[in-house]
């Protein structure tokens, strides 16, 4: 809502009316002293003129004051960077009826200023921003000799960081104007007048340089030079354009240096493990596609849902961040290839004692049984316990390596051979300790109920860390969907054991993919990725026990969302699958 008044209203301000007053006061008290014998009517006469021109120029003035602070205003709640420096030139152009208006952005870095926006009225000109690209080489500020260019005048502009007003430039001394006179003869426009402005950040800083070209008369619309006395005037509004570009461009920078600094949290956590390397990765792309599903669906119940640029960004970046709590967890438990890894994989130390066994067993054997007849050789007999050892440590290994279920069997072999024992030194010695036991009586994976709890624990860290971050409003949901990502719609999710209620759509998606991505990821230490139909069915079971969205996942299995994922799973992984009794085909298209 405009909140100022409009430019009738504001020129008949009691302020411009008190000072008409003061005027007609001076004029009369002047013709009372110098002008005595002036015929009255003459002098009504001149003070009218006086008073006429006066309140002409303070009305032109005022107007041209309220205009600047409109477009003040105007540019600074500008967000998008192209409409931005459109309407610093468009505004500008219009404050001082110019026909076009050229803006430059200085680049520090290769010391030049880049065409950023291009309009000519006359010749329907319209480039740069959302307009036409521009293919136009950037003016250099140096010359190969790294001298100072100050043959061009808007390099000259930029390096002074002065204004500069030029009448006519056929006529102008000092620049070299033979480009403006080839793009004339080019297109049979006649360049006239030109304003050039530095544009000055809060630092005082030069950032770029504002040409206006071949100002108008309001009334006739003959080509005329830019007023002296407005040029302090675009000099506020190129100040004005300035800090909104300046801030602009600050805040693009801090988001910038925020997503960069997320994304190397990101790639630090899966450096961390080689196991997990790309997990975090993966997982924030699919939750972007996701979201973006979402976004195109114009039935059931996301038809009336649609992100923002701002909500997706902050979907985006809680995926990206919702592993940030394993920085605390510890290596040996991430990397955990197998149920008896700790900094080592210790059923090395049971093969030595297996060993230490069989070699114990041979000698005792030897030690009792007498010396056997040679005729011409040694008959070995075979160690009796031979193959017992060898099956023992064959099982050992196998239910070593983890895997989807260990059977109440083999728990209950695991526990018989925990009470065989071997002697070292006349000591006895249980072949396998109690918290080898335990880890390999784990029945799915290779965590014990311990270790799963402190690997669990990430996700609490993720929201402690997340929540102590100072995130802008429109970042403020990224701890809470960061921390939802193990919830479950049933509610036995952690840490928390949120309901179908207090789960956000975001979040439902980041889990989604966490889940897709860890059943069908290829560098997990203790199982190869699923085949996808398998995948699929695993998340079919988790939709039926209320674990997951099932009617996101519907959409991305009827989207070809699914189908899409599966060109980026190795080719092993790649196979026709399910949903709901369907069957969907996955072709390699890659």
């Amino acid at each position: 809502m405009d909140v100022f008044p409009d430019k009738a209203q504001a020129r008949r301000h009691p302020a411009v009316d008190l000072l008409m007053q003061k005027v007609v006061q001076g004029i009369e008290s002047y013709v009372g002293q110098a002008m005595a014998g002036v015929p009255p009517e003459v002098v009504a006469g001149l003070a009218d003129r006086v008073v006429r021109e006066v309140r002409e120029f303070s009305e032109g003035q005022g107007n041209h004051l309220y205009e600047l602070v409109k477009i003040g205003l105007g540019l600074s709640s500008e967000k998008n960077i192209d409409r931005l420096l459109e309407r610093i030139v468009r505004e500008a152009k219009h404050f001082t009826n110019a026909d076009g208006g050229t803006l430059y952005i200085k680049d520090d870095a290769r010391q030049a200023l880049d065409f950023a926006i291009v309009q000519n009225d006359s010749l329907g000109v319209c480039m740069g921003g959302s307009g036409e690209a521009i293919s136009w080489l950037p003016v250099p500020l140096r010359h190969e000799n790294n001298g100072e260019n100050h043959w061009n005048v808007s390099a000259h502009c930029a390096l002074t960081g002065e204004p500069i007003n030029i009448s006519d430039v056929y006529d102008a001394e000092g620049y070299d104007f033979q480009g403006t006179r080839d793009f004339d003869a080019s297109t049979g426009y006649r360049s006239r007048s030109m304003l050039v402005i530095p544009l000055r950040d809060h630092e005082d800083e030069v950032i770029g340089v504002l040409q206006l070209l071949n100002a108008k008369d309001r009334e006739t619309g003959a080509v005329v030079p830019f007023p002296e006395h407005e040029v302090g005037m675009v000099m506020s509004l190129a100040s004005q354009a300035a800090i909104a570009l300046t801030k602009m461009r600050l805040v693009r920078g801090l988001e910038n240096l925020l997503d960069a600094f997320v994304r190397t949290i990101g790639d630090a956590i899966d450096e961390k493990s080689p196991y997990t390397a790309g997990h975090v990765y993966r997982v924030a792309n699919l939750t972007e596609e996701i979201a973006l599903e979402v976004n195109r669906a114009t039935t059931g119940r996301f038809a009336s849902i649609n992100f923002n640029a701002d909500e997706l960004a902050e979907i985006r970046m809680a995926a990206w961040l919702h592993d940030v709590g394993k920085i605390t967890t510890p290596e040996h438990l991430m990397d955990k290839a197998t149920k008896l890894e700790t900094i080592f994989d210790r059923i090395e130390l049971i093969r030595h004692r297996v060993e230490i066994s069989r070699l114990h067993d041979a000698f005792v054997r030897l030690e009792n049984e007498p010396c056997p007849r040679t005729e011409g050789r040694t008959a070995p007999l075979p160690p009796p316990k031979e193959e017992e050892w060898q099956e023992i440590i064959t099982f050992l290994d196998m239910i070593n390596l983890g895997g989807e279920g260990l059977s109440d069997e083999n728990i209950e072999k695991v526990r018989r051979l925990a009470g065989i024992t071997y002697a070292m030194s006349g000591v006895q010695f249980p072949l396998l300790a109690p918290d080898e036991v335990e880890n390999l009586c784990v029945q799915k994976g290779t965590l014990t109920a311990a270790e799963r709890k402190v690997m669990n624990h990430h996700v609490e860290m993720s929201i402690r860390m997340l929540e102590g971050l100072p995130f802008p409003k429109k970042l403020r949901n990224v701890p809470v969907y960061a921390g939802m990502h193990h919830e479950k719609l049933n509610g036995t999710g952690y840490p928390r054991g949120l309901g179908n209620g207090a789960i956000p759509l975001p979040a439902r998606m980041l889990a989604l993919a966490d889940v897709l991505e860890a059943l069908t990821a290829a560098d997990r230490p203790y199982k190869p990725g699923k085949m996808l139909s398998e995948a699929m069915r695993i998340l079919e079971g988790m939709v039926a026990r209320a674990d997951l969205d099932g009617e996101l996942c519907d959409l991305v299995v009827e989207s070809g969302l699914i189908v899409r994922f599966a060109q980026d799973l190795p080719a092993r992984q790649r196979d026709d699958f399910f949903w709901r009794g369907k069957r969907y085909s996955v072709s390699d298209t890659r």
